[in-house]
């Protein structure tokens, strides 16, 4: 009889036994696959926000570095302004390579006029814009005339007919940008000369007008020349303009990420804590059913069977068992994100992308490597135990 077969009706032959050590490994197996999806899914969503900001560093006025953290990353509107003429400022600063703003506007709350309600709607300069634009010149290959929108990933036209309606204006809707996970997948974008459209309509056509204050803007994106470092730049913006914040792209969202950083510290705790107390009651559970093994190995001893043989086999019932539970888990926590991502994402209040295939793939092997070992540790020495008795010896006891 092979080692497998034999292994497998011996699993078989107490299913009590093997369920407790199963259930054991498949639930911090699933609980350590969640949390380490939520994790790495929000460290991805934010890096695809960043990408799509495409700027270097971001000017906002000061005392609202968390409120545009909070648009971008959550779509949560805000309203917030500085000088227009700041642009001037910034652009002939030394290093600067491009210079462009944006102005932060929202859609009603459940207003007839809108199609979207309470939706972060973003007001670019096409003649300097590099957020949108690499995206329009290589999906529909021109700018957006007046009276087209871009959104996000999760804007849609809500009769189906490429158009959506805001502050009483019909727009058409002309894509949908790359997912990211963040507040831009819930974002409309479209250029100053539809924004000053849609505010001239909203005197009549909406329910409460769209203000748009005139030499005002919300943030100003900065991209940096070749081998730029972003500390020269910023110098001269803090000396030569008041009452603003230049933010390093990887300083973003560092509140959130602090944030993360705390949340995923105390989940590790509670798996290694739940990794502990696994391995403690696998080791009962193998340890209640040492007499039954004894006399079972001993048989096998007397019949042949090296004490290699004998260890091996306990621990491959161990391993199996593991490698079988640590897979079942490992896809139950995917399957559980997957349902309820979006209520995972908004119970912490951050953003949140799917990682990729090779990632998953990655995470399940060490799932199942932390699996292994922990239900090695626990039964070894019993095991060893048991393969080292002498075959007389194990049967009289």
């Amino acid at each position: 009889m092979s080692l497998f077969r034999f292994v497998w009706k011996n699993i078989k032959g107490n299913l009590v036994r093997s369920a407790l050590a199963f259930l054991c490994v498949f639930g911090v197996s699933a609980f350590f696959m969640a949390t380490m999806i939520i994790s790495q899914g929000s460290q991805y969503s934010m890096q695809k926000g960043l990408q799509s900001l495409g700027a270097d560093i971001i000017v906002v006025p000061y005392g609202a570095q968390t409120d545009i953290e909070t648009a971008l990353l959550m779509g949560k509107p805000s309203h917030i302004w500085m000088p227009q003429n700041n642009l001037q400022i910034i652009s002939a600063i030394k290093g600067v390579a491009a210079v462009s703003p944006q102005i932060y506007l929202q859609s009603l709350f459940q207003a007839a006029c809108c199609s979207v309600s309470e939706t972060f709607l973003v007001v670019y300069d096409p003649a300097t814009d590099f957020t949108v634009t690499p995206w329009l010149q290589q999906n529909l290959g021109r700018e957006l005339a007046t009276g087209e929108v871009v959104g996000g990933a999760y804007i849609f036209s809500p009769d189906n007919d490429g158009t959506i309606k805001l502050y009483g204006t019909t727009l058409k809707l002309v894509g949908n940008l790359n997912p990211t996970g963040t507040g831009m997948d819930q974002t409309v974008f479209f250029n100053i000369d539809t924004a000053n459209e849609i505010a001239k309509a909203s005197e009549t056509a909406a329910a409460s007008p769209l203000v748009i204050p005139q030499g005002k803007v919300s943030s100003i994106l900065i991209k940096l020349g070749p081998g730029i470092d972003a500390r020269t730049v910023i110098s001269p913006i803090y000396l030569n303009i008041p009452d603003v914040v230049p933010v390093p792209s990887p300083d973003l969202f560092g509140t959130f990420r602090t944030q993360m950083t705390g949340l995923l510290g105390s989940l590790m705790v509670v798996i290694v804590l739940a990794w502990i107390l696994s391995a403690v009651l696998i080791a009962l559970v193998f340890s209640m059913s040492v007499h039954e093994r004894q006399r079972q190995m001993s048989v096998l001893r007397s019949l042949g069977a090296t004490r290699d043989y004998v260890l091996k086999l306990l621990l491959t019932e161990g391993w199996l068992l593991a490698a079988c539970a640590a897979v079942t888990g490992s896809m139950c926590g995917v399957a559980l994100i997957a349902l309820f991502k979006t209520y995972f994402s908004g119970t912490i209040k951050m953003p949140f992308l799917f990682p990729s295939f090779s990632s998953l793939v990655v995470l399940l092997l060490i799932n199942a490597a932390v699996s292994l070992l922990v239900v090695s540790v626990a039964i070894f020495f019993q095991a060893t135990a048991i393969s080292n008795l002498e075959p007389a010896q194990g049967m009289r006891e």
